[in-house]
């Protein structure tokens, strides 16, 4: 299918209140706009440099996400361009996204990244690291945490990832009961080979690329 009937299907088939997120890492600008003209409003991209090439390049009313491990050096050049902050999973890093939302004068949004299955290959706090990073986060000012993100191990059949995306969402549960001031309200779980289970576990934000874009 083509890029605006692949939008358009799942625009019909997940539920309102799960926010899409077009992954546009490496995709030419024609293919945003291509999207964009459709009505689609939200881009994640991972990385700041190619973020800072595409956004002038687009309309300013575009929700842009970043989705990419994000290194301290590269915070300052992004705060106040994107909405929303996918992968916070370091003490250094959210010292650092405080200290620039301050400079800038701005709350930045941003959801902790939760490494449930202990992938090597992956970033991300462990699951019991996370009470007590979010407890300490919630006190630093300008920064705002809003939920967890994790990325599910690659297999064939979704059901047997289907664990992290649980786990995620009743970890979120626990960080909002147990902390003052965090609200764990956004669940981005969930990418082109498991949107499904992750949808049906709880998530509320959606990074697809490959099932929008194509290969």
């Amino acid at each position: 299918m083509s890029l605006i009937e692949n939008i358009e299907y799942f625009r019909k088939n997940i539920p309102l209140h799960v926010k899409l997120v077009a992954v546009s890492k490496t995709k030419p600008i024609e293919d945003l706009q291509e999207a964009y003209h459709t009505g689609h409003r939200i881009f994640g991209e991972n990385k700041a440099q190619e973020l800072f090439i595409k956004q002038p390049l687009l309309p300013k009313d575009i929700e842009w996400h970043f989705i990419g491990h994000l290194q301290s050096n590269k915070v300052k050049k992004i705060i106040g361009k994107v909405s929303l902050i996918h992968s916070l999973d370091s003490w250094t890093l959210a010292e650092a996204v405080s200290r620039a939302a301050c400079e800038a004068g701005v709350i930045a949004g941003a959801l902790l990244q939760i490494n449930i299955a202990g992938e090597m290959s992956k970033y991300g706090l462990a699951p019991d690291e996370a009470e007590a990073f979010a407890g300490a986060a919630a006190g630093l000012p300008g920064l705002e945490l809003r939920g967890l993100m994790t990325i599910a191990p690659e297999c064939e059949d979704p059901e047997e990832v289907r664990y992290v995306f649980r786990q995620t969402g009743e970890l979120a549960k626990r960080l909002k009961d147990n902390i003052p001031g965090v609200k764990m309200d956004l669940l981005s779980m969930g990418m082109t080979g498991d949107y499904e289970v992750a949808v049906e576990e709880g998530s509320n934000i959606l990074r697809l690329g490959t099932a929008l874009f194509g290969r």
